[in-house]
């Protein structure tokens, strides 16, 4: 049976913070292999795997799993979001491609 997805303690401030400055933000994090969520923002898909800085590095790692989805990912390379300024850099960036 598989285990329930965890959910970073920081995950919720993290979303709002992305969908207060008008991204909007999917979770998917109980999708085995689907990331914690998606972000859309000016017409751009990213998906985002959410870590919670609070926690050891180990607790921050990435799973193998999760390693596998940044690994063979063909589309936008997955992000790691941590900190509400890695969500501002992250509108940022996508802001740029246009």
């Amino acid at each position: 049976m598989r285990r329930r997805a965890r959910v970073d303690g920081n995950q919720a401030s993290l979303v709002n913070c992305l969908r207060g400055l008008g991204a909007s933000f999917q979770h998917t994090h109980t999708i085995p292999g689907a990331l914690d969520g998606i972000v859309g923002y000016v017409g751009i898909d990213q998906r985002v795997e959410i870590k919670d800085p609070e926690q050891p590095p180990s607790g921050r790692r990435l799973t193998k799993l999760e390693q596998d989805v940044f690994d063979q990912w063909m589309g936008r390379r997955p992000v790691v979001l941590e900190t509400i300024e890695d969500c501002v850099n992250l509108l940022r960036k996508m802001r740029a491609v246009l």
